[in-house]
């Protein structure tokens, strides 16, 4: 039987290439990984959390190198399963000259894009108390869909609590795309994360953070939780009661992951017995931590950054 698992993951990785200088003017970049279902599972990983990770690798020149860092981080690697193919790459660059940050993205027909339900093993669910994907994974191909709706329906069976962040852009799909593979599996969500610029279009027409919370709510989803950057801050909807919690935004190099590594938090909280606003808090802090570094990964945080100040805000 597998490991019991605080945390199961289903996703892509990328390579990540980082410079801070512009793309046209760096000479050299560091090399490191990323991918947003991964960044979340890293994340939860470094504040102490038993994370696993469902995913497809590409047999290329960078499929040493992330299997050893995932296996140095002490992530499950068991049921990444190595292809044939190509891993995804993007590149980002934050210079002092450019207040926005720079990506360009290589990601389509990679190795992760042939996940499917042969990846999806019941058992290895079963034995995780939370799986937690988004809708960039259900982009990457119809069978990547299959793969999630599939695992999400197993979870729901067995008692498995499930997170789900849309994570919508335009640059990937339609919002119709998007709001299909969303309705898809709804149903079985207990914990979703939205962002209440992007993802609330393909849930509910309406600006209203109250109407969208109360109306997953009525949807089933036990915790709703709004990321909104108008606000500066996350809303967190738990068993008829709203709080608010501010950004820690004091000092920002790089935003890129931000939100993953937010989740992460949240969640690491949630399985560790925290209630969604005291895992919010927690979120927050290790998303402010991330962002004072470049790179997604390789700036989060560790769990002595991060519970240092937690402690100190809630002793």
């Amino acid at each position: 039987m597998d490991e019991k698992l605080d945390i199961v993951t289903i996703g892509e990785s990328l390579i990540e290439l980082s410079t801070n200088e512009s793309l046209t003017d760096a000479v050299s970049l560091d090399k490191y990984y990323g991918g947003d279902t991964l960044t979340t599972a890293v994340t939860a990983l470094r504040l102490g959390s038993k994370v696993g990770f469902i995913s497809r690798i590409g047999m290329d020149c960078f499929r040493n190198y992330l299997l050893e860092s995932w296996q140095e981080e002490g992530l499950d690697i068991s049921h990444v399963k190595p292809v044939q193919g190509v891993n995804g790459l993007y590149l980002v660059s934050k210079s002092e000259e450019c207040d926005s940050v720079e990506f360009s993205f290589y990601r389509k027909k990679t190795a992760a894009t042939n996940l499917s339900i042969d990846d999806i093993s019941t058992e290895y669910i079963q034995n995780a108390s939370l799986l937690y994907t988004t809708g960039i994974t259900q982009s990457l191909s119809i069978s990547a869909r299959e793969a999630v709706k599939k695992a999400f329906e197993i979870a729901k069976e067995n008692g498995v609590l499930t997170a789900y962040d849309p994570n919508y852009t335009s640059k990937i799909w339609s919002e119709d795309e998007a709001k299909e593979a969303f309705d898809e599996i709804i149903e079985y969500v207990d914990i979703i994360f939205l962002n209440a610029r992007y993802d609330s279009k393909i849930v509910i027409d309406s600006a209203s953070v109250n109407n969208i919370i109360k109306h997953l709510w009525d949807k089933g989803v036990a915790t709703v939780i709004i990321k909104s950057s108008i606000d500066k801050g996350y809303y967190a909807g738990y068993q008829g009661k709203i709080e608010f919690i501010k950004y820690i935004d004091d000092i920002v190099l790089d935003k890129t992951g931000a939100g993953d590594t937010f989740n992460g938090g949240v969640l690491h909280g949630i399985v560790s017995g925290m209630t969604p606003f005291k895992a919010v808090n927690l979120g927050t802090i290790t998303a402010g931590l991330q962002v004072k570094k470049m790179g997604a990964v390789k700036s989060i945080p560790s769990k002595e950054e991060v519970y240092k100040i937690f402690k100190g805000q809630n002793d």
